[in-house]
């Protein structure tokens, strides 16, 4: 922390706007640690509040314009490329999916709080087809929320971080690696899970021909279309198809006979 305090010390706002930057543009670099500090040195008088709030919604607000024109301009290549840099890339997509559906522009006051919202609203409002300004409105708000509550906690703990800081100074190394450690082991369970899915999913998959082939030769198949509303909108509508989201399963299951062959239709 203390390393941290003094860089930002030394090179001021600029380190704000650059890390913010990269952080909205996908790099993993966690910026709450940054705003803490910076809300800390906000009170120790060495770093002006309205400068650090500022340079950090510009930086948000340019990483965000950014993919939000890609994602007008790519649409689901967009998401799936961003949510390849998540473990969980398939629930990446449907949770920030369903509250959009659900919220609208709103979602985006709260996005940058929730990991994986952040990283796909700005793209999934641009395919959505939303006003830029309107986007860059609630988008500026979503920013200023989310950068001032940690500036704001930073400045009213500031001194619990110093002597969270000084812990770390004297645990050295042994903290890092403690740190590090835990980090290392949740993200290999995390990925464990995640191929352990995947090859769970691949013994059941079948491929578009494979399944065109059975509707050709006439067999009993249901397809039953688990998108959810705003992605199935995008593409033409599969004759005969049942559409169920993978959030109404459980209430309308009844509906999908049980004498024939199942195909669940995802993203």
């Amino acid at each position: 922390m203390h390393h941290l305090v003094a860089f930002v010390i030394r090179h001021g706002y600029a380190v704000m706007f650059f890390w913010v930057l990269a952080e909205q543009a996908a790099l993993p670099l966690p910026s709450p640690p940054l705003l803490l500090a910076c809300g800390a040195l906000v009170r120790s008088g060495r770093l002006n509040l309205l400068l650090v709030v500022f340079w950090g919604i510009a930086g948000c607000l340019i990483a965000d314009t950014i993919w939000f024109h890609l994602g007008r301009s790519r649409g689901p290549k967009v998401l799936r490329f961003v949510c390849k840099l998540a473990l969980e890339p398939d629930s990446c997509v449907r949770r920030t999916e369903n509250t959009f559906l659900k919220y609208g522009m709103r979602s985006l006051l709260v996005a940058k709080f929730v990991p994986g919202l952040n990283a796909v609203a700005a793209p999934l409002a641009g395919s959505a087809g939303v006003n830029l300004a309107r986007f860059l409105l609630f988008d500026c708000v979503g920013a200023f929320l989310w950068i001032g509550s940690y500036v704001i906690t930073g400045y009213l703990f500031s001194d619990q971080l110093e002597r969270v800081a000084d812990l770390a100074v004297r645990m050295g190394s042994r903290g890092v690696l403690l740190v590090a450690g835990l980090l290392a082991a949740w993200i290999a369970w995390k990925f464990f899970q995640r191929q352990r899915l995947i090859k769970d999913l691949a013994v059941a998959r079948i491929t578009p021909e494979e399944l065109q082939k059975k509707l050709e030769a006439g067999e009993d198949v249901t397809i039953v279309d688990v998108r959810s509303k705003l992605e199935a909108e995008k593409d033409s509508p599969i004759p005969g198809v049942l559409r169920i989201s993978s959030e109404e399963l459980e209430a309308r299951h009844q509906e999908i006979p049980r004498d024939r062959d199942i195909v669940l239709f995802c993203s």
